[in-house]
């Protein structure tokens, strides 16, 4: 069936490598006047392919009537971060039940930079989510002391797959964890669920809570990188939740969490603010960074793009100001998946484009890492201990044996695939609306363009690279990465 794939084990990696791992190993010299060309299209059965090798020549005037993708190397912004997923309780849970072989699959699908799609960066939860079994804390119920604190859960699957990442990835993975929600007791409503605040007289014991996890954890030698401060802080859930409004979150940070990180000798790890919609974020950036003792211990803004789930509009905007309005903080999406889950979905082209969409976007205003949530969900878009099941771009269906690779996962592909840490934006711009472009120039001087047409019709453009041009065509509702040398 020509809309739903579904690949797994020796099959996969033949077909993954035969299209796009030898060939991006070639040195730029031998290949500086071609660009190759990758594509993912639901249509044609493609994913990841090397569709053209196209040569370049020398750039003319193009015509107004001509569509083109203009890339300008010289002009150069921030430093690529890292692209990723989520390693939740969930995706620890289903990969558990996987087969050795099938674990290394997935393993080797999403970190390895040849036979898979490089992810470099990952997420996980402190104590539980909605993407957890069951509610769980570190600690006993009422120990505001945190003596009793242990991460033993955690050691049964979530730590064994990170540590497994990990090594898939070449010994490096940029880690960052988020909090749900404080224990039941320390807050207003006496329950991790349904919203509800910290209540002030925690404030210190939950700021220690923070530094608690990340030594256990580095203990078992996985680095942290950072953590936000708590995930999505204007949203009460069925599921773990905590509100502070934009002041509580800057009193904590600057009162709290900050000096007790500093304290501990953390002051190293990133901390991040807001991890919530693109809407309201610039409210909460403006509170937090507007003052200096607040912003001092900040590394910067995280955020999702869950507002679009009400049919309102991304506002990408909104985190274009913010690269304005505070230059030296950093932007990174934290979290996004796609619809709740539906059935015999998973090779959903909007899906795959709401993914495309974001990524180029988010990038362009200037986001330095971009974060998927889950890494792997079992058949129902789950486990979920609350019933909010999504999908993923990995599936596995547990009553038949099978990785289900979505379009989603070959559209992420085409960044984490050819975007490296370290690589710089340049500067990126289409003529027309049917085609949206970004583009990165990796430490070792290649250059990724990923061009995304999300029309109904096939568009012929010229893709401008300085003094060079070549002539591209792509096809309908399709995503491209064209690799190539200066």
């Amino acid at each position: 069936m020509k809309n739903f794939l579904i690949i797994s084990g020796t099959f996969f990696f033949l077909l993954f490598s035969m299209a796009v791992s030898g060939p991006l190993n070639s040195s730029p010299e031998e290949n500086n006047q071609q660009v190759r060309v990758f594509v993912t299209s639901a249509d044609a059965d493609l994913h990841l392919s090397q569709q053209a090798s196209l040569n370049f020549e020398k750039a003319v005037q193009p015509l107004e009537t001509e569509i083109a993708v203009f890339v300008n190397p010289d002009v150069k912004f921030e430093k690529m971060l890292g692209i990723g997923g989520a390693i939740t309780d969930a995706s620890a849970e289903v990969f558990a039940l996987l087969s050795k072989e099938q674990q290394q699959e997935l393993l080797s699908a999403y970190y390895d930079p040849d036979k898979g799609i490089g992810y470099t960066l990952a997420r996980t939860n402190i104590h539980s989510c909605d993407f957890s079994s069951g509610s769980y804390t570190y600690i006993e119920e009422g120990d505001k002391d945190l003596k009793t604190f242990s991460i033993d859960h955690d050691r049964q699957y979530k730590i064994p797959l990170i540590k497994k990442a990990i090594q898939a990835a070449g010994g490096q993975l940029t880690l960052f964890a988020s909090p749900w929600s404080p224990p039941a007791f320390m807050k207003s409503n006496n329950n991790m669920l349904k919203g509800g605040k910290l209540l002030p007289e925690f404030y210190q014991p939950w700021a220690n809570y923070y530094v608690k996890f990340i030594n256990a954890y580095e203990k078992e030698g996985i680095p942290v990188w950072g953590l936000t401060i708590q995930n999505e802080p204007m949203a009460t859930q069925t599921w773990e939740s905590c509100i502070y409004t934009a002041e509580e979150e800057r009193d904590f940070l600057k009162n709290y969490l900050g000096p007790t990180m500093e304290k501990a000798g953390l002051n190293n790890k990133k901390i991040i603010v807001w991890d919530h919609n693109r809407d309201l974020i610039n409210h909460r950036v403006n509170t937090i960074f507007g003052d200096p003792d607040a912003a001092k211990y900040a590394w910067g803004t995280g955020f999702h793009w869950y507002e679009t789930w009400t049919g309102g509009d991304p506002m990408f905007s909104n985190v274009g100001l913010i690269k304005e309005s505070y230059p030296d903080k950093n932007l990174i999406f934290t979290e996004g998946c796609a619809d709740s889950y539906r059935e015999g979905q998973y090779q959903s082209v909007k899906n795959a484009e709401r993914y495309g969409n974001s990524m180029i976007n988010d990038f362009n205003m200037g986001t330095v890492a971009w974060t998927d949530w889950n890494i792997l969900l079992d058949q129902r878009g789950g486990p979920n201990h609350v019933g909010n099941f999504c999908f993923a771009p990995v599936h596995a269906d547990l009553t038949t044996g099978e990785l289900i690779y979505t379009l989603s996962y070959y559209y992420i592909g085409h960044f984490s695939k050819f975007i490296k840490p370290n690589a710089v934006r340049l500067s990126t711009a289409p003529s027309r609306s049917q085609l949206i472009a970004t583009s990165f120039q990796n430490t070792d001087g290649k250059i990724a363009t990923v061009v995304m047409n999300q029309s109904e019709k096939e568009i012929t453009y010229k893709l401008f690279a300085g003094t060079k041009q070549a002539t591209v065509k792509i096809l309908p509702h399709s995503i491209q990465t064209l690799f190539y040398s200066m």
